[in-house]
C-alpha cells in the first residue's frame, strides 16, 4: 500500500470522466487511477490457490489482533506504530478513539459485512463492542465529534499543549462543545447504527440511532442546507455554521437520510433529503459564474472556510455537485436536478486556464472577474502563519491548486441522462447499486487509497492472506507530517498498523467470499 498522508491539503486534483456514482461521489478528489482500481470488477480464477477456510481464518486472525491488541474499549484511531503508539488525524492520547473515517464506525461497518458473509457471530459481538464505544461518545445533541476521549478531564490540557499548536488543522485549534458533519464523522456513525439495528433490532441501538437521526433533522436549515457543526455553531465565530458542500457535508446527510427512510420507513427522512437536494438548486451561483462555492452564508453568498478555502466559486465543488445532481436524478427521476448542469458546464469551459501544462483549471475564481485566485502563505509556525489571496500562482499554498476537469465527458454524461427516461434512469441506478462491490460507500480518503492498492484478484487475495505478520496484523508504510513545523521538520516515516488497511483488506476478502 502507498504511504498515508494525514494532511488534508492536496496539490493536484483529477476530475476525469463519469463512471460509478458512489465511487465518484467521494473520489472526484482522487486520481482517476485510484478510482479505476476501486471499481475494478472481481475476477475469480477456477484454480484459485485460496480456500474459503483460509480466507475466513485470515479474517478472524486479523480481527482478533485488531480488538485484542489495538482496541480501546471497542474503538480505534487511524493507525498504530510498531510500538502501538496511537495516531488519529493527529497524534492521539491513549484515551482517544477516532470517529472520523476510516475510524471506529468504519470498522463497525466492515464487521457487519463480515458477519453477513460468514455467519460467524463473533463479528456481530465485535460490532456490538464498536457500538458501545460510539454510544459512550455520542454528543448530548445526538451527533459525534471527530474523536472520542474516554478521559475528558485531561482533554482541555491536551488542546492547550498540543492541538492548538498544530499547523493546518484549524478544526483542532480549540475545544468545541458540539458535533460535526465534517469528514463524515456524524453521518458514518449514524450509518453504522442504521445497519447494526437492522441486524440486531436491539432497543439500545435504536435509541442511539433515533437520537442521531433527530440531530441530523434538527441541524438542517429551512433552506435545505446543513452546517458543518451543530448545535450552536455560531458561537464558534468561524465557518462552522455555514451551509457546507465541502467534504460532502450536505451530500452525506442526504445519503444517510435516504437510507434511514428505506430501512425505517419514516417519511420525514425522505422529505428532509429532498430538501437537501433542492438546496443544490438554490445555491447555484448566477451566470456567467454558474458554479458552486464550498460554503454559503444565510444569504446564500459564498463565505470563507479555513484560511485557504476562499469564499468564492470553486471548480472542484462544482464538479462534485454536478455528479451528485446526476445521482439525484437517478434516485428521484426528477429532471429538475439536470437543469442546472449546462450553465455550470459553460462556466467550467470558460474557466479553463490558458497555458497550463498538465492540468486545466485551478480551484478558486474571483467573483465578478472570474480571475484565478490563489492563497499566499507566509510564516513557518502556527504563531506566525498568515494567509492572503493573490493572483500570483507561483509559490501559492498547495490546496486545490492544479485541477484537471474533462468538461466534454461531463456534457456527454448529461446528454445521456437527458435522453434517458426517469424510469430507466432509476432502474439503471438500482441495478448499478446491486452490482457494486463492497464497500458501497467510500468514506475517508485513506480508506479509498488503501482499497486502490489492494487487488481484488485471486492473487491479491493470496497476498492478503500471506501478508499477516507474526502479531496477526497487516503492516503498511505511513507518513505523518510534523504537527508544529511540517515545512521545516522531517515527517514521521515508519511502518504502522493502519485501520484503513485492515478495512480495505477485509472488504476484499468479503467480496471474494460473496462471489465464491
Amino acid at each position: 500500500m502507498g504511504e498515508l498522508d494525514s494532511h488534508k491539503s492536496r496539490r493536484r486534483i483529477e476530475l476525469a470522466s463519469p463512471g460509478d456514482y458512489d465511487a465518484l461521489m467521494f473520489n472526484f478528489r482522487l486520481s482517476s487511477l485510484i478510482l479505476a482500481l476501486i471499481v475494478t470488477p472481481l475476477a475469480l480464477a477456477q484454480d484459485s490457490p485460496t480456500t474459503r477456510a483460509a480466507v475466513t481464518q485470515c479474517m478472524g486472525t486479523a480481527t482478533d489482533f485488531l480488538f485484542d491488541t489495538l482496541s480501546n474499549q471497542g474503538g480505534f484511531v487511524w493507525f498504530y506504530t510498531m510500538d502501538l503508539e496511537p495516531y488519529g488525524e493527529l497524534k492521539a492520547r491513549p484515551s482517544m478513539i477516532w470517529v472520523e473515517p476510516p475510524g471506529t464506525p468504519s470498522v463497525g461497518l466492515v464487521l457487519l459485512e463480515a458477519y453477513k458473509a460468514t455467519g460467524n457471530t463473533a463479528y456481530l459481538k465485535r460490532a456490538n463492542q464498536v457500538a458501545e464505544a460510539l454510544t459512550k461518545g455520542q454528543h448530548p445533541s445526538g451527533g459525534w465529534n471527530y474523536f472520542i476521549d474516554f478521559d475528558p478531564d485531561g482533554l482541555l490540557a491536551y488542546y492547550a499543549s498540543f492541538f492548538s499548536k498544530c499547523w493546518g488543522w484549524q478544526e483542532y485549534l480549540k475545544q468545541r462543545n458540539n458535533a460535526t458533519f465534517d469528514d463524515y464523522s456524524t453521518t458514518e456513525a449514524t450509518r453504522f447504527f442504521l445497519r447494526l439495528h437492522a441486524v440486531t433490532k436491539d432497543a439500545r441501538h435504536r435509541g442511539v440511532l433515533d437520537k442521531a437521526l433527530d440531530h441530523i433533522l434538527r441541524a438542517q436549515y429551512p433552506d435545505g442546507g446543513w452546517p458543518q457543526r451543530f448545535p450552536d455553531a455560531a458561537a464558534d465565530h468561524d465557518y462552522s455554521n455555514a451551509r457546507t458542500f465541502n467534504d460532502d457535508v450536505i451530500y452525506d446527510c442526504i445519503q444517510v437520510l435516504l437510507e434511514a427512510h428505506g430501512r425505517l420507513g419514516n417519511e420525514r427522512y425522505r422529505e428532509a433529503a429532498i430538501r437537501g437536494m433542492d438546496f443544490y438548486l438554490r445555491a447555484q451561483l448566477p451566470a456567467p459564474q454558474a458554479g458552486w462555492a464550498q460554503q454559503y452564508g444565510a444569504d446564500l453568498k459564498p463565505v470563507w472556510g479555513r484560511p485557504f478555502e476562499i469564499g468564492t466559486v470553486c471548480s472542484t465543488e462544482t464538479v462534485g455537485n454536478i455528479y451528485q445532481l446526476f445521482e439525484f436524478y437517478a434516485i428521484t427521476g426528477d429532471r429538475k436536478y439536470l437543469e442546472p448542469v449546462p450553465r455550470a458546464l459553460d462556466w467550467l469551459e470558460a474557466s479553463r486556464l490558458s497555458g497550463a501544462e498538465g492540468y486545466t483549471h485551478t480551484g478558486f475564481y474571483e467573483m465578478g472577474t472570474n480571475r484565478p485566485i490563489f492563497i499566499k502563505q507566509t510564516g513557518t509556525s502556527i504563531e506566525d502563519v498568515r494567509y492572503r489571496p493573490t493572483y500570483e500562482e507561483a509559490g501559492c499554498y498547495p490546496y486545490a491548486h492544479e485541477v484537471t476537469i474533462n468538461v466534454e465527458a461531463l456534457r456527454k454524461e448529461h446528454a445521456r441522462l437527458v435522453a434517458l427516461s426517469p424510469e430507466k434512469a432509476m432502474a439503471a441506478y438500482r441495478e448499478r447499486k446491486q452490482k457494486q462491490l463492497l464497500p458501497k460507500n467510500i468514506r475517508g480518503g485513506h480508506l479509498a487509497v488503501a482499497l486502490s492498492k489492494t487487488s481484488q484478484t485471486p492473487e491479491g487475495i493470496a497476498a492478503i492472506i500471506h501478508g499477516l505478520d507474526e502479531r496477526g496484523g497487516w503492516r503498511d508504510p505511513v507518513t505523518q507530517l510534523h504537527p508544529f513545523h511540517p515545512f521545516t521538520e522531517a515527517p514521521l516515516k515508519t511502518e504502522a498498523y493502519i485501520v484503513g488497511g485492515y478495512i480495505a483488506r477485509m472488504y476484499r476478502l468479503i467480496n471474494y467470499l460473496n462471489a465464491s
